[in-house]
């Protein structure tokens, strides 16, 4: 049975760990053909090689600073000549540093929004011209909850976020004429994570003077379902925005938070 993307060409962006991996073996396992983008090379080249050893699809992995056009420019070109097309972008890649606002670097927060966001518009700018003349196509953005709402000593990574859902509406509005679809993502706490189990746990437990465990139920507890966000439930919404069951939805911003967040 084909997938609900069989043989659509997919980009994603921070493809060679945490949820950009698992977004690209989930595209492939809907029938999609993936490039895995990613900075680290090596790791981009592993998740490739997973997906091609587990399905039938094909995968490529290219490197690229997110931030930096003509490596984007080169990334989208290097797909299309392989592929012959551009389907779907997910720009995943992020990262977060947090700081207090009198105390924070500014080279640090500025880095936080040059990836966050200046490199999604990249990424958009460099997929919309490929998408424009197809006349289809779909951009998603993986944005979080901190796109909502303002994040505690983490202004940085709230700025970029909030910046994020108005750069997604925008192209929405711009690229609606060619039947091109631009939606976020946004997830809650992804407490089984690489950043939460090898960093954010101990930060936090060392921080509040309390256990690892404890700071982990401590956020199950402001979630109304009781439970960190998954992987699983990230993919699922990744698809449904992909795949035309999801053709009248644009400039949308999806929460996938458990009830965390509802606006």
């Amino acid at each position: 049975m084909d997938g609900i993307l069989q043989d659509q060409i997919a980009i994603v962006t921070g493809g060679a760990q945490g949820l950009g991996e698992a977004i690209c073996h989930r595209l492939a396992c809907e029938g999609a053909h993936v490039v895995v983008a990613d900075l680290n090379l090596e790791g981009a080249e592993r998740v490739a090689a997973e997906i091609m050893a587990q399905t039938d699809r094909r995968v490529i992995a290219v490197q690229v600073d997110v931030t930096d056009e003509a490596q984007v420019a080169a990334m989208v070109d290097r797909t299309v000549q392989e592929f012959g097309r551009l389907d779907i972008l997910v720009s995943n890649v992020g990262i977060l540093i947090a700081e207090a606002v009198d105390e924070f670097p500014a080279d640090k927060w500025q880095a936080v929004i040059n990836v966050n966001l200046f490199g999604y518009f990249l990424c958009a700018k460099h997929a919309a011209r490929v998408m424009k003349a197809q006349r289809s196509g779909v951009i998603i953005q993986v944005n979080s909850k901190s796109g909502k709402k303002g994040s505690y000593k983490n202004s940085a990574y709230a700025a970029s976020k909030f910046g994020g859902i108005g750069l997604t509406q925008s192209i929405a509005l711009e690229l609606a004429e060619y039947n091109v679809r631009v939606n976020a993502v946004c997830p809650g706490n992804l407490l089984d994570s690489p950043l939460w189990v090898n960093s954010l746990y101990k930060q936090y437990a060392k921080k509040w003077g309390i256990t690892e465990e404890q700071v982990r139920q401590k956020y199950i507890d402001q979630v109304p379902m009781k439970r960190g966000c998954t992987y699983e439930d990230v993919c699922n919404v990744v698809v449904f925005l992909a795949s035309d069951q999801a053709s009248y939805m644009t400039g949308q911003a999806i929460n996938v938070t458990g009830g965390q967040e509802m606006r």
